[in-house]
C-alpha cells in the first residue's frame, strides 16, 4: 500500500482537521511515512499570519525537491484563502479549501491510488483548472464561498496516534475582528450536532481514551446556530449544556476545554468548573486576551474590554481556585499601537495569574480591515521586536511563578507518548490535569492516569515528579 504523511500547520482545531485525514488513510490501509517517502503529501496550512503562509510553501518546495515523485495536497485555511497561488506551486496535485476539506480524504485516497470504500460523491467537480503564466495547467482546486462541506465526516477517535486526540465540535467564526481572516478562511460558525458528538466520546471511551479535548474556532458559540434542535429540556443549546450532558451521560474520564473567548466564560460555565473541576473537567481555561488596552481593542473589534476579561479571570480563579492554569493570547505590534497601549498590555499581565502566553506579532492579512489600519499607520518592525522580547521575558516569568507553586504538591496527570531519547533516560512524558508538562522518572506506556508528587523543575522548566501510582 502506498505511504502518506500528514503535516499540520495552524491551530489545535485545524489540526483535528489534519488528524481526521489521517485516519481516514490507516483506515484505507496506508502507512505513515516520512515526508521524504511518502507517495501522498497532506499539507494542512494555517494562514493566520504571512509567516505562517511563507512556513507552507517553504515546507511544500522541500518535500517537492527531496521526494518529487510525491503528490502533494494542499488544505486547509490558506488553500481557501489563496488557491491558486498555490496550485501553481510545483509538485502541488490538489488543492482542497476549508469549504470542502470534508472531500479531502476521498480526494487525497484518489491520489494515493487507492478506491475509496465508497462511491465518489456526486459533488466532486473540480473547478477548472487554472492556467500558469507559462501555459501549463495547474493543480485542480476545490474551494468555493459556501463552506457546505466543511466538516470531515471522521472515523472514530481513539487514544492511539494521540493520547488526548481533538473533537472538533465548532467551525468558522461569526466575529469580525479586524486583524482576523478566519471568517473568510472558514466561514461563519457552525456546530457539530449534539448526537454525533456523543456517538464519538462513547466510541472513545470504549477504546480505553482517558481524555478528550473539545475545540473549535470560536468554541463557545457551539449550539448557537442549531434553532431547531433543543436539549431534552427544551432549553437552548450552549456549550455549558454540552458540557453537562457529557458529564452526565457518557463516563468519559476527563474532559479538558481548549479556547474560549471572554465573553463566552458564561457564569453557567464557570459554575461548571467549579463543580467539576479537578476531577472530570480540567483545571484550565485559554481565555484569548490580544491586548490590555481599551483603545486597541476597541480598534481591533473585540467584545470585551480589559476590566470584563479582568472579572471573567477573577471568576474563575475563585471559582476553581489558584491551581488553575491560565493561557492567553496577545498580539504585538497592532496598527497605531501606542507606548502606552503597550504599557496596560504589560501592567494587566503583570496583574493576572497567568501560567502560559501565546504572543504573535501582528501580521496585516488581505481583505482584512487591519491590512488597510496597517497601510495608515503601522507599527515599526524594531518596535515589535523589542515589545515581544519584552513580554517573552514576563511569560516566562509568569510561567515558572506558576509552576513551582507546585513543587512538593501532588497532581494528576495523563501519560504521553514520550520521545526515545526521554525513555533511554527512564523518563516519560506527561501532562497534568491542570495543563503543566511534567517528566516522572520510570517508563510508562501512554494512555494511563498517573498521580505524581512535583520535586523540581527541569531546565526546560517542564515539571520533574515521583510516581505515586498508577491507574
Amino acid at each position: 500500500m502506498p505511504g502518506f504523511h500528514v503535516e499540520h500547520f495552524g491551530c489545535r482545531a485545524a489540526r483535528a482537521d489534519g488528524e481526521a485525514v489521517s485516519d481516514h488513510m490507516r483506515a484505507a490501509g496506508l502507512c505513515e511515512h516520512a515526508p521524504s517517502t511518502a507517495d501522498l503529501v497532506v499539507v494542512n496550512t494555517c494562514s493566520v499570519t504571512a509567516e505562517a503562509d511563507r512556513a507552507a510553501r517553504a515546507f511544500i518546495r522541500r518535500v517537492h525537491r527531496r521526494n518529487p515523485e510525491a503528490r502533494i495536497l494542499v488544505t486547509g485555511c490558506y488553500a481557501q484563502r489563496a488557491p491558486e497561488e498555490l496550485a501553481q506551486l510545483a509538485g502541488v496535485a490538489a488543492v482542497v479549501g476549508n469549504s470542502h476539506k470534508a472531500l479531502g480524504p476521498h480526494i487525497a485516497l484518489g491520489l494515493a491510488g487507492v478506491t475509496p470504500a465508497r462511491t465518489q460523491p456526486p459533488c466532486l467537480i473540480p473547478i477548472e483548472s487554472l492556467t500558469r503564466a507559462s501555459g501549463t495547467a495547474s493543480a485542480p482546486i476545490w474551494a468555493d464561498e459556501h463552506f457546505a462541506h466543511s466538516f470531515i465526516e471522521e472515523t472514530q477517535l481513539v487514544p492511539s496516534g494521540r493520547t488526548r486526540p481533538n473533537l472538533k465540535i465548532q467551525e468558522g467564526c461569526s466575529n469580525r475582528c479586524t486583524f482576523c481572516v478566519i471568517p473568510q478562511t472558514r466561514g461563519s460558525s457552525r456546530s457539530l450536532h449534539p448526537a454525533a458528538i456523543l456517538k464519538q466520546l462513547e466510541g472513545f471511551v470504549a477504546a480505553g481514551g482517558k481524555e478528550l479535548v473539545l475545540s473549535g474556532i470560536n468554541l463557545g458559540r457551539w449550539g448557537r446556530d442549531l434553532d431547531a434542535t433543543r436539549e431534552p429540556t427544551g432549553l437552548p443549546l450552549t456549550l455549558p449544556s454540552l458540557v453537562r450532558r457529557i458529564l452526565s451521560d457518557t463516563a468519559l474520564p476527563r474532559l479538558r476545554l481548549s479556547s474560549i473567548e471572554p465573553m463566552d466564560w458564561t457564569s453557567e460555565l464557570i459554575e461548571l468548573m467549579a463543580i467539576h473541576g479537578g476531577m472530570r473537567l480540567a483545571r484550565h481555561a485559554h481565555v484569548p486576551l490580544q491586548s490590555g488596552s481599551d483603545a486597541v481593542l476597541h480598534r481591533m473589534h473585540r467584545r470585551y474590554r480589559p476590566w470584563h476579561y479582568i472579572e471573567k479571570v477573577e471568576a474563575l480563579t475563585r471559582s476553581v481556585g489558584l491551581e488553575i492554569t491560565i493561557g492567553a493570547d496577545l498580539m504585538v505590534g497592532f496598527p497605531g499601537e501606542t507606548d502606552g497601549e503597550f504599557q496596560k498590555t504589560v501592567g494587566l499581565v503583570r496583574a493576572l495569574p497567568f501560567g502560559y502566553l501565546h504572543l504573535f506579532p501582528f501580521s496585516p492579512r488581505p481583505g482584512t480591515r487591519g491590512w488597510a489600519l496597517h497601510a495608515e499607520d503601522p507599527v515599526p518592525r524594531p518596535v515589535v521586536e523589542e515589545r515581544m522580547f519584552i513580554l517573552r521575558e514576563l511569560a516566562a516569568e509568569k510561567a515558572l511563578t506558576h509552576r513551582r507553586k507546585f513543587i512538593g504538591r501532588e497532581l494528576e496527570a495523563v501519560t504521553l507518548h514520550t520521545p526515545p531519547e526521554l525513555e533511554f533516560r527512564n523518563r516519560t512524558v506527561a501532562l497534568t490535569e491542570n495543563f503543566l508538562p511534567s517528566e516522572v522518572e520510570g517508563r510508562l506506556p501512554a494512555n494511563r492516569f498517573v498521580r505524581l508528587r512535583v520535586t523540581g523543575l527541569n531546565q526546560d522548566r517542564t515539571l520533574r515528579a515521583l510516581l505515586l501510582s498508577c491507574g
